[in-house]
């Protein structure tokens, strides 16, 4: 068989990592024009690294000729390689997203690389199949999600393919890939909304900017009419001289009508104290509904014998009312202090006798909210409301992401109060009733009809209806997600915040009920409103020419990757339950898109069978959950092998935390699971890339077992010819490549930023499966395969033994530090028990004392924590500077003064930065391991900022030598 000549990509070579990670980081905190906003999905990845990760995966790396047998000057190729990071560096900046001059310049470089390619290939047997050097590769991502991915190929000049089980996946991509290349560059069809002139006949409709506009004329439409049909359940309110005689605050308004923002309703369950069993008490987080300073509001539930009612008041609040009458230990009853278990509570909601009660309404007023006391009357209308149930789907219960089921909320129409559902069905059926709209106006505005619609591949007038109306649809969602009864109301923002906070549906008191109708959050226009803006602003250069395509597939058994470049973010594990959650979105797509795609919406929910996710309420328990991921990961990786483009390496993103520690090793399951998969199908490893994919705010100190970074896998299917090597040659290989592995991702001599402790094992992982996974198998000493399990254990030890002081050149006191540090912390111990492991350590403690690290006397000794470090310390006064002192030391100026004051420290000390960044990886990986999570957190500071203090030293240091000179 003829060999494929396959260069090396760049990906697999270098990158210019600090640029990709800076932009996706800021990426992260950019929603106005984002896609993402468009509709919401769990655990996107960033569009820079996306496009960056794309990029790198298709260019060849300008060394490659060496590889192939070509002569090459080295120099040259790092030269060549530099222009190459340019344009990555260009590329991932987010003001460039739409700048087609820097994405031309992309596509060019991509466009020389894949003729380059051809034409090494260009007498293979399959060189008419695979090498046509007038057409790229398409590009496919089987688990497309939320479409950054297929989103930013088709960006890069591909013809890009995304498949997923999920429906609501599925919708996303097409909204992202398939549906804005249709209407590029399309003038609006819509009649403008009343009162509205036309602000310039020449106006700039390029990209996806007449659709967007589209969306905001028909949305506007939507809203009066259904305002005609239901605006009755959303009255004003009168502010009367009855209400301004017992609020003075509210003379400005009387008289007035002030459109509601939002009702503040309590939950209530009946009291168990018999005297008052009669009685609805209410279940309250907290009381506060505004804490902005010097304009605070509360509700106080005024007590009448045996009944109450709730009164608004300003000023700063009791301690009652900021503790709610709902803790973490359960609930009070508020007129006779009688503790309510949430037992109690639970079986009240499912025996349905939990009500509700309105506590507050908000009100829109001249320069900020109005806050009002509740009547009998604004609550009645509320609940005069009836809706249909058009469907009972039912939550899936996981324990612990969707804890309303223990409440009686066991289908999906539960989440919603009657008035919520009217309001979303009356919105969800006025969709269909703008799509004919649409199509009608777009075929007098002269939009040639071929009467298809969008599943049938159309593209006239009857298509563009259905493309306004899925954008309409997805303001449906965001509707839903703001219009629930598990929204809370947020008191410092003095809003409503949606339900997906975090990838769970939680159990909600007190919740904020908004009003569609007002301009506040919550409201329809401000959905329609930004969905326009968002769709326009991220497809400003959207093609006609570009091609995109969005299927419903499993990844396990799809075909669509067949030749085709691929890069994709599949799921993790037991992380995040896709299918689950998706179906509170599902229902209402279906009810207004099931008439445009019929078959994707078929189903009453979303297809979970299939869905690759390690759930033990589906599988019985957690070792059929494993089984079950690791045959169908297994599966999705083997399609991938087999089918990919055999040139180009397969990118896979994986972001789950090794999380279990044992005998000093820290794995887990997820990851070994997913990596056992990912070598069964076939592929080595070649490389591995950590990118900041995650939100900081996620990071150790949090509470949460959180990566702020994914590790981007390179993958390449392994030979046919590989070896089987046995365990002692692989932990050989181990103690030879790891250490310039793991110098290269703390910085090394490199220059660039250090992997943050916080990331270091997982991105470590890397080089060692590299190795792992480029032979046949390791084999044990009695002939068995090693595991990855096993092969996770010894990669963890090698890092662990790079890391460990004992295995570097440093100074004794420094030694016993650390060991003195395993043992006690911060604490104090035995006198006899430090003098003997000074000894062993080759220094005294009475030498550790004299250093300044120590506290030593009544036979007790005790590490000074760094915030006990004199802070006029100058190391080149000092005689005796353990690392442990210097580290130390560095980590109380960042804390105490900032980078800057670190930086001047170091420029004092520059020949001990190595081993303080060093040592600051080992005390950052022991703590981790003890679940030391305040200690963790400043040594994984003190990397974090150690490219900015290393720049600040070298300030200090330029201006020490002017002064020098001055002198």
């Amino acid at each position: 068989m003829t060999p494929i000549k396959s260069p090396k990509k760049l990906i697999e070579v270098a990158l210019p990592l600090d640029d990709i990670n800076v932009a996706a980081a800021r990426e992260k905190s950019i929603r106005h024009g984002h896609p993402s906003t468009l509709h919401l999905w769990w655990a996107r990845r960033p569009l820079a690294a996306a496009r960056a990760v794309i990029f790198a995966q298709m260019v060849n790396d300008p060394g490659y000729q060496r590889e192939l047998g070509y002569g090459v000057n080295k120099k040259e190729a790092e030269i060549k390689r530099e222009k190459l990071f340019d344009i990555i560096r260009e590329l991932v900046k987010w003001e460039n997203t739409n700048n087609e001059e820097v994405l031309q310049r992309a596509r060019d470089a991509i466009w020389e690389s894949w003729r380059e390619t051809c034409h090494l290939n260009r007498n293979h047997p399959q060189a008419a199949e695979l090498f046509n050097p007038e057409k790229l590769p398409a590009f496919h991502d089987p688990f497309a999600g939320g479409g950054a991915i297929p989103l930013e190929a088709q960006r890069l000049g591909l013809e890009s393919y995304a498949s997923d089980l999920n429906p609501v996946a599925v919708m996303i991509n097409k909204a992202m890939i398939e549906i804005p290349p249709k209407f590029a560059g399309q003038k609006p069809v819509g009649p403008l909304p009343a009162g509205e002139k036309q602000q310039n006949m020449m106006e700039d409709w390029s990209g996806a900017k007449g659709l967007a506009e589209d969306v905001r004329r028909y949305g506007h439409w939507m809203r009066e009419e259904a305002f005609k049909r239901i605006g009755h359940l959303y009255p004003k309110v009168e502010i009367t001289p009855e209400m301004v005689a017992q609020r003075p605050d509210l003379k400005a308004y009387q008289g007035e009508e002030l459109t509601v923002i939002a009702w503040l309703w309590a939950r209530t369950v009946k009291s168990p104290n018999p005297a008052y069993a009669h009685v609805d008490v209410p279940l309250v987080r907290s009381f506060v509904l505004s804490s902005k300073k010097g304009k605070e509001v509360w509700v106080e539930p005024v007590i009448d014998g045996d009944s109450y009612h709730f009164e608004v008041r300003s000023g700063e609040p009791t301690i009652d009312a900021i503790q709610g009458t709902v803790v973490r230990s359960g609930g009070t009853c508020i007129l006779s202090q009688t503790p309510i278990s949430f037992k109690y509570i639970r079986n009240e909601a499912k025996d349905d006798r939990m009500g509700l009660k309105l506590m507050a309404v908000v009100a829109e007023g001249k320069s900020g909210r109005v806050y009002l006391s509740p009547t009998p009357n604004i609550e009645a209308i509320a609940k005069s409301a009836k809706s249909d149930r058009f469907t009972e789907t039912e939550i899936s219960h996981w324990p612990g992401r969707t804890n309303v089921v223990e409440y009686g909320m066991t289908k999906f129409l539960d989440l919603f109060t009657q008035r919520q559902l009217v309001a979303l069905t009356t919105f969800s059926d006025l969709v269909q009733e703008a799509r004919e709209k649409a199509i009608a106006d777009a075929k007098k505005a002269g939009l040639a009809d071929d009467g298809l619609g969008l599943a049938h591949g159309g593209k006239g007038a009857t298509a563009y209806g259905e493309a306004v109306a899925i954008l309409l649809a997805f303001s449906i969602d965001k509707m839903a997600d703001l219009g629930n009864s598990l929204v809370r109301w947020e008191p410092v923002a003095q809003c409503p915040r949606q339900l997906f906070g975090r990838q769970a549906i939680p159990m909600v008191w007190d919740f904020a009920e908004a009003n569609p109708f007002s301009t506040s959050s919550g409201a329809w226009t401000t959905f329609v409103e930004g969905q326009s803006k968002a769709f326009a602003k991220s497809f400003l250069n959207v093609q006609p020419w570009f091609e995109g395509n969005a299927t419903q597939a499993d990844a396990a058994t799809q075909s669509i990757s067949s030749h085709k470049v691929v890069s994709s973010d599949p799921p993790y594990y037991d992380n995040i339950g896709y299918a689950d959650l998706s179906d509170f979105f599902y229902v209402w797509m279906r009810r207004s898109l099931k008439t445009i795609y019929p078959e994707l919406f078929s189903t009453m929910a979303v297809p979970k069978v299939e869905e690759l996710v390690a759930s033990p309420y589906r599988h019985g328990n957690k070792q059929g959950a494993e089984t079950f991921f690791l045959n169908g990961m297994t599966k999705a990786m083997s399609s991938m092998a087999q089918q990919s483009h055999p040139v180009f390496p397969v990118t896979i993103y994986y972001a789950f935390k090794q999380s279990e520690t044992k005998e000093d090793t820290t794995t887990s399951t997820g990851w070994v699971t997913f990596l056992e998969a990912v070598i069964q199908a076939g592929f080595s490893i070649d490389g591995t890339w950590p990118m900041r994919t995650e939100n900081s705010s996620r990071m150790i100190g949090q509470g949460s077992n959180a990566l702020a970074s994914s590790i981007v896998l390179v993958c390449r299917k392994r030979l046919i010819t590989a070896d089987t090597i046995s365990r002692r040659d692989f932990q050989r290989q181990l103690r030879e490549e790891m250490p310039e592995a793991l110098e290269a991702m703390i910085g090394g001599e490199t220059g660039q930023t250090p992997i943050a402790p916080v990331d270091l094992a997982q991105s470590s992982i890397g080089p060692g499966m590299a190795i792992y996974s480029k032979y046949a198998a390791v084999l044990n000493q009695d002939g068995s395969r090693m595991s990855v399990h096993d092969a996770l254990i010894l990669i963890n030890r090698a890092i662990s033994d790079y890391l460990n002081p004992d295995g570097g050149s440093f100074d004794a006191d420094t030694l016993f530090c650390d060991d003195w540090f395993a043992q006690y912390g911060w604490s104090a111990g035995a006198f006899g028990d430090a003098d003997t492991l000074a000894r062993a350590k080759g220094t005294s403690v009475d030498g550790v004392h004299s250093a300044g690290v120590i506290e030593s006397g009544s036979g007790k000794v005790r590490l000074l924590k760094w915030s006990e470090y004199p802070s006029d310390w100058d190391p080149r006064d000092d005689s005796r500077t353990p690392v442990w002192e210097a580290c130390h030391q560095m980590i109380r100026a960042l804390n105490q003064q900032g980078e800057a004051a670190a930086g001047a420290l170091l420029a004092r000390m520059p020949e001990q930065g190595e081993p303080i960044r060093q040592l600051a990886y080992h005390l950052y990986t022991l703590c981790e391991r003890k679940k030391w999570a305040e200690e963790a957190r400043a040594y994984n500071e003190l990397i974090g900022s150690w490219h900015a203090i290393v720049a600040a030293s070298h300030d200090t240091g330029h201006r020490d030598e002017q002064i020098g000179l001055e002198l």
